[in-house]
């Protein structure tokens, strides 16, 4: 089965699952995935338990946050990156004006009811 290559960070407390990419405060490391996979496949190498994670970015877009987390399906691509924040992680500062969500994301807030401002995928 074809492999393909996923860019993860991990942020916070959440840097103990990166394993030799673990710099304390963060880590990153470099994952080669069986083509199909799924982010929930990612959490599952990576020992990750979803509950943990906070706000998750796959590829600068918004696809979780703590308790909607609609994106375990999402499909993984070659040179996908993904990034998982701790609970307790603060809102990334590169976002302080807004995000593009994640479709699926976009979708579980409407049928939740949560109002948000979507900002668009340049």
């Amino acid at each position: 089965m074809k492999a393909i290559a996923v860019e993860v960070w991990l942020y916070g407390p959440l840097a103990q699952y990166g394993g030799e990419g673990d710099c304390g405060s963060y880590a990153q490391v470099r994952l080669e995935m069986p083509s199909g996979s799924i982010l929930r496949d990612l959490l599952e190498r990576l020992t990750l338990p979803t509950e943990e994670r906070g706000i998750t970015f796959v590829n600068g877009r918004l696809s979780a946050m703590p308790g909607l987390q609609p994106d375990l399906d999402h499909p993984l691509q070659e040179g996908d990156r993904v990034a998982f924040f701790h609970l307790k992680s603060m809102w990334p500062f590169q976002y302080r004006d807004g995000a593009a969500l994640a479709p699926g994301l976009a979708q579980a807030m409407a049928q939740t009811g949560i109002p948000f401002h979507h900002r668009p995928q340049p």
